[in-house]
């Protein structure tokens, strides 16, 4: 049976957002969160319809290479198995909470059809899916993981 998997941020070195390092020290694990300092944005009042949303194409994507962007802080350039024939760039600013090397061979959630979109002169072909919440005043971000079982490609309902 699947199950979503959402790896703790790396930690930060002391050259790092000196905020982002209190917030991982005085975030605790995952399985002692204080509910109470969890701040989530509000949800969308405005309704999309069934046909609008079946338009977005949500895929498991294997990564297979992830590297730092040169010249970006936050920018990971991320090589990805998508199931079909050839590999799927895609660049998500991310760098902040994921080392590269901690994220080559899982498997994360893609929209792969959206235009290609240019950054730091690099296209990017789609988006990432991360869960991003407030946290006792500071930003956390999990990029959203499937079991590595789910083949690259398949489609998510």
């Amino acid at each position: 049976m699947p199950f979503l998997l959402f790896p703790t941020m790396k930690s930060q070195g002391a050259a790092k957002n000196a905020a982002n390092n209190e917030a991982q020290a005085s975030a605790p694990a995952a399985s002692k969160i204080d509910l109470s300092k969890v701040k989530i944005e509000p949800l969308f009042e405005d309704m999309v319809d069934f046909e609008t949303f079946s338009k977005s194409d949500f895929r498991a994507v294997k990564i297979e290479a992830c590297e730092a962007v040169p010249k970006s802080k936050k920018l990971l350039k991320f090589t990805l198995n998508d199931g079909s024939d050839r590999k799927r760039t895609i660049l998500s600013g991310i760098h902040e909470y994921y080392e590269p090397e901690e994220l080559v061979g899982k498997t994360a959630i893609a929209i792969t059809n959206l235009p290609p979109r240019k950054m730091m002169g690099i296209d990017s072909e789609g988006m990432l899916i991360s869960a991003v919440y407030e946290y006792d005043g500071h930003e956390g971000l999990n990029l959203l993981m499937v079991d590595d079982q789910i083949p690259a490609g398949a489609k998510l309902y």
